[in-house]
């Protein structure tokens, strides 16, 4: 006879359809360094992140002491360079009978002492020409005043601007011509 289907092997499913249960095995694990090394590890790296936390924190606390200090005696080289114009002012007051001339000369004098403690600690005049092109990032333009030069450039200074490394401290104070 020509079977149809040939015989099987035993059925997983058993008789009934159902799965045969499988064996169980327990999960195979590399052998490697014993519990005791593991734990020696993780106290090692443990105590080394603390230790780099703390130097973490104490270089931050130290910087901010030597932000703090700085910003404390940041004026003290300019509040130095200005103790002479002081002085010379003190001096130009403690002559009772001083003539005109005299108190003129010194205070050119104190004016140049002055100058040069400004020059010292970067402090520079902002004192465009006449017919300079107006730049606002250093002047102020008080008015526009009709004028025979370009339109948008200084007339005339009303008071000097001065930077500071760079940076505008106090603008100048102008007048521009207008456009026609």
């Amino acid at each position: 006879m020509n079977d149809v289907n040939p015989p099987r092997a035993a059925d997983p499913a058993g008789s009934d359809g159902a799965a045969a249960p499988a064996a169980v095995s327990s999960p195979v694990v590399p052998a490697g360094p014993p519990v005791s090394d593991l734990e020696a590890r993780h106290a090692e790296l443990s105590d080394a992140l603390l230790r780099a936390k703390a130097e973490a924190e104490n270089t931050r606390r130290r910087a901010e002491e030597e932000i703090d200090k700085t910003r404390k005696f940041a004026v003290e080289g300019f509040a130095e360079s200005l103790l002479p114009v002081k002085d010379s002012l003190e001096s130009a007051i403690a002559i009772p009978a001083a003539t005109p001339e005299q108190l003129l000369e010194g205070v050119h004098a104190t004016l140049r002492q002055l100058s040069a403690a400004l020059e010292r600690n970067k402090v520079v005049e902002i004192n465009p020409a006449p017919a300079a092109r107006f730049d606002p990032h250093q002047h102020q333009a008080i008015s526009v005043v009709p004028a025979q030069q370009e339109p948008n450039t200084v007339v005339a200074v009303l008071q000097k601007g001065y930077l500071i490394a760079d940076r505008v401290l106090r603008p100048a104070l102008v007048t521009v011509s207008a456009s026609n």
